[in-house]
């Protein structure tokens, strides 16, 4: 699919394969194809913000063999694992598996007499931070994942580590109340809403917010929508969608000021990277008033929303993109009691009238 985009060039090589380029200020980039596949757009975005590197080779394992953590960390850094996560997520996870072996420089002792009782104290320390135990938990029982399948050890201690229960109810949904202050301090037209309206109507990440844009309009049925293919686990597990563009979130696109490949640019005109985006909404927020909300918090208004509304489980599915029913529940829990509270004293109360 021919995608017409700024900047960029098609070549050919000897063989008649098209090679894509992103051409600017003299300076020439390869994107990666098919043309107008997330690859592709992804490039482009980074290329937009100068932030697409230059592919590095592939490494693979040393056949030497690891002694200490850190050895095996370190060949785990190199695995095809590894590699196939999000560059968001390898940054995360490498931030965490760095803390722990400098931790008491236990990356230097050896990994074969790690013991799961080393782990459940290490977890224990950790108490007063769940979710900072059980993420840390999950990055060591991947290191032995993979030490387990490249035959480098004979067990995975850290599969016999329970997680720790955590009371966080996670990103905080919004309040029509909250929505309403934001949109007072920004009005119809500028750029904090339609990130807003384009979260309430899609219910998705911020990782896809920022790409979203004009080439993933396409119409089914006569109704226009937008697919894409989510950003999480896309080497791995693509998660493909189609929403059909709501009322509200067309009048929105109409008034505002959208690039060409993203519908939210800065005030450059360019795409925004996760983290920038991530810090301007932090600043609209903070216009509007409004204190421990986030772009994620809307997803979850989003979903509860659509369970307001008596929306099926597949249904809210078919939108979020959730692959199982119970990241559903967790994310509509309250709104689904709310609706079927409701309808049960409306039951009661016409019960009572006959």
């Amino acid at each position: 699919m021919k995608v017409d985009l700024k900047y960029v060039t098609r070549d050919r090589d000897r063989h008649g394969n098209v090679r894509l380029y992103y051409r600017r200020n003299g300076r020439k980039q390869r994107l990666r194809g098919p043309e107008g596949s997330p690859e592709f757009l992804e490039d482009y975005r980074l290329a937009c913000v100068g932030q697409l590197e230059k592919p590095k080779p592939k490494e693979v394992p040393s056949n030497s063999k690891p002694k200490t953590f850190r050895d095996l960390v370190e060949l785990y850094y190199q695995s095809s694992d590894f590699m196939s996560l999000s560059p968001r997520t390898r940054r995360v996870r490498r931030q965490i598996l760095d803390r722990f072996c400098a931790n008491k420089n236990e990356g230097d002792h050896p990994f074969s007499i790690i013991e799961p009782r080393h782990l459940m104290m290490r977890r224990d320390a950790m108490s007063d931070r769940p979710e900072a135990a059980n993420g840390m938990l999950k990055a060591v029982r991947q290191v032995f994942n993979f030490a387990v399948e490249y035959q480098y050890h004979d067990r995975n201690p850290a599969r016999l580590v329970k997680n720790l229960k955590s009371d966080s109810q996670g990103h905080v949904a919004w309040t029509s109340d909250d929505i309403d202050a934001f949109v007072n301090a920004h009005p119809p037209g500028t750029t904090a809403y339609l990130a807003v309206m384009l979260a309430l109507y899609t219910g998705q990440r911020k990782s896809d917010l920022i790409v979203l844009g004009p080439q993933h309009i396409v119409e089914k049925d006569g109704m226009p929508g937008l697919e894409f293919t989510q950003r999480k686990n896309i080497r791995r597990r693509p998660v493909k969608l189609w929403i059909p563009i709501a009322d509200e979130l067309a009048d929105a696109l109409t008034l505002s000021h959208i690039g060409e490949s993203s519908f939210i640019v800065n005030a450059h005109g360019r795409p925004f990277t996760e983290g920038a985006f991530g810090n301007r909404f932090r600043k609209w927020c903070d216009k509007a008033g409004l204190t421990g909300l986030s772009v994620h918090g809307l997803r979850k208004t989003a979903a509860a929303a659509l369970a307001e509304v008596g929306c099926t489980e597949q249904e809210i599915m078919s939108i979020t993109g959730h692959s199982t029913s119970e990241e559903v529940i967790r994310y509509t829990r309250s709104a689904s009691q709310t609706y079927r509270a409701r309808n049960a004293m409306e039951k009661l109360s016409g019960r009572r009238s006959q």
